[in-house]
C-alpha cells in the first residue's frame, strides 16, 4: 500500500489538458494520494522542451516525498521517459509509473496523418514526432528505468483508424505498440483509446499496480 499522502503525478497526452485524467484523480484522491495533476502545452513544443518542462515540475513535486508515482496518457508517458533519458527528472526521484494507452514504439495513425495541414496545425511539433519511423522519439528513447505496468486498450470506435493500424488496438495505439522492453506487468482491456481513462476496470488496475507492483487479477 502506498503510504499515507503520497504523492501522485498525472500526465495527460497530446492535445488534451490535465481536465482530461480527472477520474484518475478523483480516485487518487478518494484513496489519500496527494494529486499533482500537472498540465502542459503538449501542442507548443517538441517532445523534448515538453519533457524538459515536465521533468522540472516532478523533479520539484519529488522534493518533499523523495520520489513520486505517476500515471500518464498516450504521450504523456512518452514525456515523462523523455525527461528521465535526457536527466531532467533523475530515475531516484520515480517510484511506480501506470501508462495508459501509450504509444510506446509510436503511432501509425501519426505516419498517415503528419502530412495534412489540419493535423499539423492541431497536434503541434509533438505530433510529428509520435510516429514508427527510425527518427521518432519513442523508438530512439532507451526502456524506461523504473517500476512500469501497461494498461492497453482494444477497442477502436474509428474504422479508418482501425485499418491503419491493422491490428488489435485501441483506434490510435496497437497493444504490441504500448508494450515496452522491463515493463513490469501488461494488462488489455476492452476500451478504447480517448477515454480509457473513465473505466471503472481502468481505475481499480491502475491503482492496483501502484500500491503493489501489480495489476489486479480482474477488475
Amino acid at each position: 500500500m502506498q503510504s499515507p499522502n503520497q504523492p501522485l503525478v498525472l500526465l495527460h497526452g497530446l492535445g488534451r489538458t490535465r481536465w482530461s485524467l480527472w477520474p484518475v484523480a478523483r480516485e487518487a484522491a478518494r484513496r489519500g494520494y496527494r494529486v499533482h495533476n500537472l498540465g502542459y502545452p503538449s501542442r507548443r513544443a517538441p517532445i523534448e522542451e515538453l519533457a524538459e518542462e515536465v521533468g522540472k515540475r516532478v523533479l520539484h513535486v519529488a522534493s518533499d516525498a523523495g520520489r513520486v508515482d505517476v500515471v500518464t496518457h498516450s504521450m504523456g508517458g512518452i514525456v515523462l521517459r523523455a525527461a528521465v533519458a535526457a536527466g531532467s527528472l533523475p530515475v531516484e526521484a520515480v517510484h511506480r509509473v501506470v501508462m495508459l494507452a501509450p504509444p510506446n514504439h509510436g503511432s501509425a495513425v501519426a505516419d498517415r496523418l503528419r502530412d495534412y495541414r489540419l493535423y499539423r496545425l492541431v497536434t503541434g511539433p509533438a505530433g510529428q514526432q509520435i510516429g514508427t519511423t527510425d527518427d521518432s522519439v519513442p523508438k530512439r528513447l532507451p526502456p524506461p528505468p523504473f517500476e512500469v505496468g501497461i494498461v492497453a486498450g482494444r477497442r477502436s470506435t474509428n474504422t479508418f483508424f482501425a485499418r491503419v493500424l491493422g491490428a488489435e488496438s485501441d483506434g490510435k495505439v496497437t497493444v504490441e505498440s504500448a508494450q515496452i522492453e522491463g515493463m513490469r506487468d501488461l494488462v488489455v482491456v476492452d476500451r478504447a483509446h480517448t477515454f480509457m481513462m473513465w473505466g471503472p476496470d481502468v481505475l481499480a488496475h491502475t491503482f492496483a499496480f501502484l500500491e503493489t507492483g501489480r495489476f489486479a487479477a480482474s477488475a
